[in-house]
């Protein structure tokens, strides 16, 4: 399989990739190895730093979070040179998206690889209407005006706390990213800067949960 059909439809690059990898038409996939995949259905947090675990709609996922740093570490990987991450997540209630007033945003959330962040974004569930209109940056990354829950694969859920009788308040996002990688071990941390200086209960104000994490292992050549 060459690389460059391996890549066709799914993909999106940050900054950080290595550019030479996308310079020939016979850069070939040669392996690739799920190293990691939870979706919490098991309970399990094994290689989890500040992991909790709780019941949304029927599911088990990890959180909920406000401006908490949660990381997943990997080791004894196989032979490798670039990584691909997945992570799907879900943003409960409030969420702003790019306002700059200091009180309602931006609502910012992030992760990165080691000690190099890989991808940082803002998410609205504000409702859009012709006079009023909280943008979002995601599918892009900050600062880019797209509408809310564009990119999201369920936008249909309800409320978490603030919003908890309210449908179309939580909406998931799976979010891919392939980084140049080649260590052994890995740590994938995720973290949020949300602004809620207005509200006497930032938590029950704007939170994200994690409802799945799949780290793959790629050698390309």
């Amino acid at each position: 399989m060459t690389f460059r059909t391996w890549l066709k439809g799914w993909v999106i690059f940050p900054s950080l990739i290595f550019l030479g990898f996308l310079s020939s038409c016979t850069d070939t996939l040669e392996a690739e190895s799920v190293v990691y995949s939870n979706d919490f259905s098991d309970l399990n947090l094994a290689g989890f730093e500040n992991g909790r675990l709780f019941i949304f709609e029927d599911d088990t996922v990890a959180g909920y979070y406000h401006n908490e740093e949660i990381a997943v570490n990997v080791s004894d990987m196989p032979s490798h040179n670039l990584l691909k991450v997945t992570l799907e997540i879900i943003v409960h209630d409030s969420w702003d998206g790019n306002p700059d007033d200091g009180e309602g945003g931006p609502d910012y959330w992030f992760f990165g690889i080691d000690n190099q962040e890989v991808f940082r974004t803002t998410f609205s569930n504000s409702p859009c209407v012709s006079t009023y209109c909280l943008y979002q940056s995601y599918p892009d990354g900050y600062f880019r005006q797209n509408t809310p829950k564009s990119g999201a694969i369920q936008t249909n859920l309800p409320g978490l706390c603030l919003f908890g009788a309210s449908n179309n308040y939580s909406t998931k996002y799976s979010i891919s990213k392939i980084v140049e990688h080649s260590n052994p071990n890995v740590r994938i941390y995720v973290n949020s800067d949300l602004t809620a200086d207005n509200s006497p209960d930032p938590i029950c104000d704007e939170s994200w949960s994690l409802a799945k994490v799949e780290i793959t292992a790629l050698t390309l050549n």
